[in-house]
């Protein structure tokens, strides 16, 4: 078994390398209102005659109804009834769509994942048949593996014992796929029983190809309680059926998490989001370019020193740093990421640095608002940090603070982020630095580092100070 705790390290770690990967079962459907297995199969039991309820192999039902009615056609009926209906997404569902994985599989024959990815703004390739595998869509996000059919061509759609029989033959290029995922990728199965005869056979190929040598995936199991009216005898003979699961998962390197209740998946969601973005480092800050210094501590080329310094070690330490490109401070900043960039992350810029510079198109003064503050929300929502340095700008001649870097300090409060505002570098930094130090009651992590912020000036120093602050909050919230 797996405690939550390892989980979330060993996640997150994957979805921030890109091997993370998601399969997802009935429960995770039913959850927002579509039918369980049982519920699918329950109308066919019936025009056989049968008490779905004193039935265990459901797939053997659905076969003895195609074997009594001479065809498929009922059955195509009612999964298109089904699942062909509007639901509204769960948060679960949102969090694990709005993460970065790239590789979903399913056995459902809904749309909810699809849905769920278009929600949040990410464009899926779904591949449903054998022709869908050879063809990619331009500019993906992620790719959604419907192994068993969709609602859309229930003709297709995998349910009877023969479809499962035929499965090797019928669908080769799903099973090498999955086969191929399982290998690279650290999988988190999400509403899966685990009964599946077709994953069930994949998996044991796995362990078979790999033998000791598997890479681990995670599951969620809830805790075995005693119910309500349960005999002693029925209890402990569920308590020990579900433990020797657990253990039997092993074999395929499926590690369990076990769970006092199934509501806890949520927060652990959001627990891996929250150690995903703290990778996400958004730095806001601004100066105008008619200063040649701030006061005696800050000239022009401190300045530089200090900004340029932050964010090269910032990449060097694998951060991925998020700008809206603000004046004068914007370009020394990327300037410093794209230094070290080249020299030690083989170029890949994407996955160290994000630009969202902002627009620059005339609007009415109601509209600019509205899409800056929309903008500034959706940027900020990207990291799990925000770090805000200097921040004036001139008006008519006169210096000014920044307000644009007081609206985002608000927007990353509302969003909890970790603030860590350098108040030394005056400016718009020093009134979010004495906003943070008179609720200290609020950014209690950094009580131990408060007053050096205030009044460290060396850029080195400075940097360093940050870089701590960073690493021990890492270290407490992952």
């Amino acid at each position: 078994m797996a405690s939550k705790e390892e989980f979330i390290r060993e996640y997150t770690t994957a979805i921030t390398q890109g091997y993370a990967a998601l399969f997802s079962g009935a429960g995770l459907s039913r959850a927002m209102g579509f039918v369980s297995w049982k519920e699918l199969v329950k109308p066919l039991a019936e025009d056989i005659e049968l008490n779905v309820d004193k039935e265990h192999d459901l797939i053997a039902v659905a076969q003895y109804y195609k074997n009594e009615k001479g065809g498929n056609a009922g059955i195509n009926r009612q999964i298109l009834n089904s699942f062909n209906k509007d639901v509204e997404l769960n948060e679960n569902i949102k969090i694990l769509t709005k993460l970065p994985i790239q590789t979903y599989w399913t056995t459902n024959y809904d749309h909810l994942l699809e849905e769920a990815l278009k929600f949040n703004n990410r464009k899926a390739d779904v591949k449903i048949t054998k022709e869908s595998l050879a063809n990619n869509i331009y500019d993906r996000d992620a790719i959604v593996y419907k192994m068993h059919g969709d609602c859309s061509m229930p003709e297709n759609a995998v349910l009877t014992k023969d479809d499962y029989d035929l499965y090797s033959e019928s669908h080769p290029l799903f099973r090498a796929a999955l086969r191929g995922d399982l290998v690279s990728k650290t999988f988190l199965f999400v509403g899966f029983s685990f009964e599946d005869p077709n994953l069930d056979y994949i998996l044991s190929q796995i362990k078979v190809l790999l033998g000791e040598n598997r890479r681990d995936h995670y599951c969620f199991f809830e805790k075995s309680i005693k119910i309500t009216g349960e005999t002693e005898r029925d209890y402990e003979n569920r308590r020990v059926r579900q433990k020797l699961k657990i253990n039997d998962l092993k074999r395929y390197g499926i590690q369990a998490v076990l769970l006092d209740s199934y509501d806890e998946i949520t927060e652990i969601l959001k627990e891996v989001e929250k150690a995903h973005l703290l990778k996400n480092i958004f730095i806001s800050g601004s100066l105008s370019d008619r200063l040649d210094k701030i006061n005696d501590s800050w000239n022009r080329e401190r300045i530089a020193s200090f900004a340029n310094n932050l964010s090269k070690r910032l990449v060097k330490e694998d951060y991925r740093i998020i700008s809206g490109f603000g004046n004068t401070i914007g370009s020394l900043i990327i300037n410093g990421a794209l230094e070290e960039i080249f020299k030690s992350k083989y170029k890949h810029v994407d996955e160290h640095l994000y630009l969202r510079p902002f627009p620059q198109v005339e609007l009415e003064t109601d509209s600019k608002e509205e899409i800056w503050q929309k903008y500034r929300e959706d940027m900020i929502g990207e990291s799990g940090i925000a770090i805000f340095i200097f921040g004036n700008k001139c008006e008519n001649e006169d210096v000014k603070i920044a307000d644009g870097m007081i609206k985002e300090f608000y927007i990353a409060c509302e969003q909890n982020k970790l603030i860590i505002p350098v108040g030394s570098t005056g400016g718009a930094a020093r009134v979010i630095y004495d906003t943070v130090k008179n609720n200290m009651g609020e950014y209690s992590y950094l009580n131990e580092y408060i007053d050096a912020l205030g009044t460290e000036t060396e850029p080195d120093k400075l940097v360093e100070l940050i870089c701590k602050i960073i690493k021990a909050q890492q270290k407490i919230r992952r």
